[in-house]
């Protein structure tokens, strides 16, 4: 079976009686066609189902209006971020295009590739590159930093306040009764040191002594520090670095036969699809995507443009959202086989 030729400006030219260079005007929408003759094009394009190649006018334009993004393929989080730029871009002439970072394929290809599609600014999710890496980057063309704290580098900055984040998760374990918490933390990845910041200060700040611990970002991760507290001894309460890691370690918890939240309240950090699950139910620090999202295009866009005030950094502060896995010492029962 043929597939059916895709209509032409040609053809929209021959239905309207005029020719293919008024056709071009109408669709630039540059002066030089008359009212009626405009009328005409529009209406035959209408009855044809044409389209305009909107890629190549603007490739002959010199522009692609084209945000470059790279996100971690491996991080459930970037995933809700890159839904919510794609929301973000929506109703406007802006696109993305997506190219991810993974186990098998580095960073610094994934920009790469970007940059051989012209994109005109480049979004970069909680990024592993060092910061002369990415100055260097960003004296080639806009680059907005998404998900990490960064200093010292001429690109525009959208983060959450992770240090207010660890804080209010504290907070809350405080206000339940909790005196051992221990937070499992990130070691190097985006926002890790923010958060160790928040929680130092904020158990300082309840009379109570910090105790970190590597941690990690992964379900894994998760399971292998369930079975180091098991060893240690199970805190009252766990915050941890990020939501996927949380639930692994309430699973591999669980399964070894300790109540959550009657033996060990937990926290996590992102409000990631996971957390809500209902077998789940995890107390989380909430990030709002949507709001991240927006700030990023619009920082990106506005780079592009060369808007006399850019806003250097911008901070979104995040919320906390109590579920099923946190609750007070009255509420505690023992340990199994302890």
């Amino acid at each position: 079976m043929t597939r059916p030729q895709p209509v032409t400006m040609a053809d929209v030219a021959a239905r309207a009686g005029v020719s293919r260079a008024l056709v071009s005007i109408v669709f630039r929408g540059v002066p030089g066609a008359s009212a009626a003759n405009r009328e005409r094009v529009l209406r035959a394009a209408a009855e044809l189902d044409y389209h305009p190649d909107e890629r190549a006018r603007l490739l002959g334009s010199g522009r692609s209006r084209t945000l470059g993004v790279v996100h971690g393929l491996h991080v459930p989080f970037h995933g809700e971020l890159v839904e919510a730029l794609y929301g973000a871009v929506t109703d406007s002439p802006w696109r993305l295009r997506l190219e991810p970072r993974g186990r098998s394929r580095t960073e610094a290809a994934a920009v790469r590739a970007l940059l051989d599609q012209r994109v005109e600014a480049l979004v970069l999710l909680g990024p592993g590159a060092g910061r002369n890496e990415l100055q260097e980057l960003a004296a080639r063309l806009p680059v907005v930093v998404l998900a990490r704290a960064l200093r010292q580098v001429d690109a525009g900055i959208v983060r959450t306040d992770d240090e207010t984040g660890a804080r209010l998760a504290v907070e809350h374990l405080v206000g339940l009764g909790h005196r051992r918490i221990v937070h499992l933390h990130g070691g190097r990845a985006p926002g890790a040191a923010e958060r160790r910041a928040g929680y130092r200060r904020a158990v300082r700040a309840a009379g109570l002594p910090a105790d970190l611990r590597p941690g990690g970002a992964d379900g894994a991760s998760g399971e292998a520090a369930a079975a180091d507290l098991l060893r240690d001894g199970v805190p009252d309460a766990v915050l941890a670095f990020n939501d996927e890691f949380a639930a692994g370690l309430l699973h591999a918890l669980r399964a070894a036969g300790v109540a959550v939240p009657g033996a060990v309240s937990i926290v996590g950090f992102d409000d990631s699809a996971v957390a809500a699950l209902s077998t789940v139910s995890l107390t989380t620090v909430g990030q709002d995507p949507a709001t991240l999202a927006r700030h990023a295009v619009e920082q990106a866009i506005a780079r592009v443009e060369g808007a006399a005030e850019v806003r250097r950094e911008v901070v979104v502060t995040p919320r906390l959202v109590v579920r099923g896995t946190t609750a007070g010492p009255a509420d505690r029962m023992p340990v199994s086989g302890s």
